[in-house]
């Protein structure tokens, strides 16, 4: 018999704008022990699903059908006996852990509430029960996390709380709703791994919620695919992706950029000329250490980086969170103050221009934003956001041409051009990032800076997102610079790629040279952590998991920056920063690069 039985699910939410069905006839099943995969696009009803289990769907939305767990029915308990059992029986990590944790209370206040509110014993035996489970989570020192705020613990510690707050009453049951999203792909790596381990050692039965169907192959039995509300199928993990029926998984799986492929889609030929040369970049914001009355020192965001773009070039460029990606970016554009070094654009340095020409230069570099929503002006119309470059720079064109322009550059991004009038909120993620793509053209730019310009996106969307700037890369000759921590993403559309950490580069090489044989440990940890959406592969390869988080770049380490993190590290690398060398095609900073320990 199944822990859980599902059988036809509806969910729906009483709007000002009448009932929206958010999840419709919905059946399935899980077993003991089992790992469960719902996958599909943001608004599938994913999360709509979960959240009507255990009772925590908004106060408009109702849930009708059955949810049998253990001989009981979840839609008919009350709210008292629903309360007994969430949390101890069934337990839910959630996708953002700053929004599940309160900020004004410790590690330890947080968990000690949640055991004591379900069984009676001392504040003394709860706080050693919340000590083990961060242990079992493996969070260094566990006990002095224990007195941490959640603002003091990387996002990687943050999840692992939230998992470990999860399990302190041995659920039969543990839901994941998107519980690796907004970390780097190192820390999903081992977040996933813990997963693994703690469902065989503790015989959890997991529900996986994600978008990304790599994690879907290498952690789940069974997987369900979930469309506009809708079960579009179901089965055993390895015949959903090697024998996938519906049409929507087929397309779902074929969007997915892998980094097995064998062949990738080949790239128009990048140009001699350099169109943007960085020549010794810093960017050193000085901060306060040990509280008010502390001293201030120097927090190196970016340590001094050389690179070149030509022109139909596009330059990849991947590294953890807090390794200084998109702070190089905006130190490029002068959007923050540079410390030391140049950037000069056509040949022309712009640490030498007036604020004046500073802005006439902005015309030919332009920036995509990670966030569409957010970087879109919410009380402007779209066609005042796409025409504000050209009414900034182009004063003298009368208002019937700036309209023309508007429409032609949203049709050439995948728009119809009729959409001026309306506002960002009535366009959903895609296409809000396609506006940003258009106020990005609107002034044919030489140099598109991407930052992050796919991650918030659904995998289907995504794949829209980079075919376009392909497009539109071939058709105006544009060089990009690519940011992104996706390295399938990357290695999709990138003629050469750079790796950073802590603010510096460890490696730079050609698409080719890097995928295929990444000289620097760094770089060959960042691709091993990428999941491949196929189960025998995934489940067989052999991970280089990074141990622990990234250094704080205010004290980041002696020598290699990289040495408190990489196995193969010796006494040189803590006295002697390396330096950029050549290595058959790449560029690395190593000193053991190129060692037969390292092949």
């Amino acid at each position: 018999m199944s822990l859980l039985e599902v059988r036809n699910l509806h969910v729906r939410f009483d709007t000002a704008d009448g009932e929206v069905h958010a999840v419709r006839n919905l059946s399935f099943e899980l077993d003991r022990g089992e790992t469960l995969g719902v996958v599909g696009e943001s608004g599938s009803g994913k999360s709509q699903t979960v959240l009507s289990l255990i009772g925590l769907l908004a106060d408009n939305g109702r849930a009708s059908g059955s949810a049998m767990f253990d001989g009981q029915d979840l839609f008919n308990l009350s709210p008292g006996a629903l309360r007994s059992i969430r949390g101890r029986r069934i337990s839910m990590i959630f996708q953002d852990p700053m929004t599940s944790l309160n900020p004004y209370l410790t590690v330890a206040e947080q968990m000690v509430q949640v055991v004591r509110e379900h069984d009676r014993m001392t504040r003394r035996a709860a706080r050693d029960r919340c000590l083990e489970m961060l242990e079992a989570v493996k969070i260094p020192d566990a006990a002095e996390r224990l007195d941490c705020y959640p603002h003091e613990l990387s996002g990687g510690m943050r999840q692992r709380v939230m998992i470990a707050a999860s399990l302190l009453l041995d659920p039969q049951i543990l839901v994941a709703d998107e519980p690796t999203t907004a970390l780097d792909v190192t820390v999903q790596a081992q977040i996933l791994e813990l997963m693994k381990d703690l469902n065989r050692r503790l015989g959890t039965a997991i529900i996986l919620i994600t978008h990304d169907l790599g994690v879907i192959a290498g952690l789940c039995e069974r997987v369900i695919v979930m469309h506009d509300g809708e079960l579009k199928e179901q089965g055993n993990v390895r015949d959903v992706f090697y024998r996938p029926r519906h049409s929507y998984t087929k397309a779902l799986l074929k969007a997915v950029p892998r980094l097995d492929a064998e062949q990738v889609e080949r790239l128009a030929p990048a140009a001699d000329s350099s169109l943007l040369s960085v020549d010794g970049l810093k960017v050193h914001f000085p901060v306060r250490t040990g509280g008010w009355l502390g001293e201030k020192r120097p927090l190196r965001a970016v340590d001094g980086v050389n690179l070149d773009l030509r022109s139909g070039e596009t330059l990849g460029i991947v590294g953890e969170s807090g390794c200084g990606k998109s702070t190089l970016a905006r130190a490029i554009l002068r959007l923050v103050p540079t410390t030391a070094g140049n950037v000069c654009l056509l040949g022309q340095s712009m640490g030498d221009l007036d604020k004046r020409a500073l802005r006439e230069m902005r015309r030919d570099a332009q920036v995509i934003f990670q966030d569409p929503l957010a970087s879109l002006n919410p009380r402007m119309t779209v066609g005042n956001i796409v025409s504000e470059p050209l009414r900034t720079h182009f004063p003298e064109l009368g208002a019937d041409e700036v309209r023309t322009r508007v429409a032609d550059v949203l049709r050439r991004v995948g728009l119809s051009g009729r959409e001026l009038n309306r506002y960002p909120h009535e366009f959903s993620g895609g296409q809000c990032q396609r506006i940003g793509i258009a106020r990005a053209l609107v002034l044919k730019p030489k140099v598109i800076i991407c930052d992050e310009p796919v991650s918030a996106l659904d995998v289907s969307i995504q794949a829209q997102i980079v075919n376009l700037l392909m497009d539109l890369q071939a058709e105006f000759g544009l060089a990009l610079i690519f940011i992104a921590h996706d390295l399938a993403v990357v290695r999709h559309i990138s003629h050469r790629i750079m790796v950073m950490y802590l603010g510096r580069i460890m490696e730079v090489a050609s698409r080719k040279a890097l995928y295929e044989t990444p000289h620097h440990p760094y770089t060959r940890a960042l691709i091993s952590a990428v999941p491949i959406p196929d189960p025998d592969k995934e489940r067989d390869r052999d991970r280089e998991l990074l141990p622990g988080d990234l250094p704080s770049p205010v004290d980041p380490p002696s020598g290699c920056r990289f040495r408190t993190r990489c196995r193969f590290a010796q006494d040189r690398c803590r006295t002697e920063a390396p330096q950029l060398r050549q290595l058959t095609d790449s560029l690395v900073a190593c000193h053991r690069a190129g060692e037969a320990v390292l092949v």
